[in-house]
Parts: structure tokens; sequence; C-alpha cells
């Protein structure tokens, strides 16, 4: 009896030794303790473009050769008087180069458009006006007319980015000097006869009371 229950005994042990030697992750090991996985957070929302505002093309003045003829005669022989806060600038225009462009900027100025209206842009080689928003975001669209007059002190321009494609239809510009860089870039429609020492004198915010055509 006591040989059989030492057999069953030895028996026993050997069976459990077997059974670890085959399954060792049975076997007692430490137990790693698994890092807790940090919050969710979801990822950051891109930051939206400014997005420039289109502006739709405006229509074209479009001119009879007829009408064109007559309006260019007349308005050749006229000048442009803009009544500033800092006094009186007189311009004589270009309509056989910038029919379109010239008239454009009459047929607003007959119409009050530049009223009250500031200079937003002021630097050392231009002054920059026309904006109804006032910011130099605002106007339409029309296209460019270059030719080749050159923009020298007093040059009367039409603003755009410059890329060829289109200009603005109300934002204008007079250059206080040279500006050789650009001659077949923007529309030159103008030149200041009398009233430089006025353009030099004009600082942002400053008003255009109004303009005249003589």
């Amino acid at each position: 009896m006591g040989k059989v229950f030492l057999f069953v005994i030895i028996t026993t042990i050997g069976l459990f030794a077997l059974l670890l030697l085959a399954n060792p992750s049975a076997q007692n090991q430490p137990i790693i303790p698994v890092p807790s996985l940090p919050p969710t957070v979801p990822p950051p929302t891109p930051t939206t473009p400014m997005v420039t505002p289109t502006v739709a093309l405006a229509p074209v003045p479009v001119l009879s050769s007829s009408s064109a003829e007559l309006f260019i005669s007349d308005i050749a022989t006229r000048s442009a008087v803009i009544k500033t806060t800092k006094g009186t600038i007189e311009l004589s225009f270009y309509p056989k180069e910038a029919p379109n462009t010239v008239y454009n900027f009459v047929k607003k100025t007959t119409e009050g458009f530049y009223n009250n209206l500031a200079f937003h842009r002021v630097e050392d080689w231009v002054v920059q006006g026309g904006d109804p928003l006032g910011n130099g975001t605002g106007g339409g669209n029309i296209p460019v007319e270059f030719n080749n007059k050159r923009f020298t002190i007093g040059s009367l321009g039409a603003a755009s980015r410059g890329d060829g494609k289109v200009q603005n239809d109300a934002q204008f510009f007079i250059t206080k000097q040279e500006a050789s860089w650009l001659n077949g870039k923007y529309t030159n429609f103008g030149i200041v006869t009398k009233g430089m020492d006025v353009v030099q004198k004009l600082e942002i915010g400053d008003k255009i009371l109004g303009i005249i055509i003589e």
C-alpha cells in the first residue's frame, strides 16, 4: 500500500513537470503592466487660407467708332480736376492710347463715384485712391489697355495685379517719380499737368472731395 501511494505521488510530480516543460508560458513570469494609452486627440483642423473674393468682370464701356472719335476729340482738349483735402490736382488724358480706360474714369467722375473716397495707399513713389471700400480690395475689373506712354513723374495709371489680364475699374494711382518698371505692365491713361506739389503732400486717409471735367 505504501509503495502504491509513493508511486502515485512520483507519477503526479512527473506529469506536472512535463506540463511545465511543454508550456513555458504557464511558468511564473513577472507581470509587465500595459501602459495606458493617451486620450485620443482629434487632428488639428487645418487653417483655412484667406481667399481673395472673385470680382466679376465689369461690362466694358463699348464705344462705336463714331462715338469713340467724338469722345477722343472732345476729352483730349479737356482736363480733370481732382479736389482733395490737401489741394487741387489737374490731369490731362491719353484718350487715343487708352480710350476705354479714360471713358470709364470720366463716366465714374461725372456720376460722382469718387466723391469723398480716400487715398488708401501712399508711398515714396506713388499715391493710390478711388477704392469704394477704402482698403485696396474694392472695385471691379476691366481689360487692360497697354500703350507706349512711359510712367514718369505725375503719370496716371489704372491699378491692377500687373498680370496683364485685367485692371481695376475704380482704383487709380499717380506716380511721384519715374517708374519705368510699370511700362507695358499697367495702363497709363493720363498725366498731372498741375498740382504735383499737392500729390507729394498727400497722406493715407486724405479724401477726394470730388473730380470735375473742365
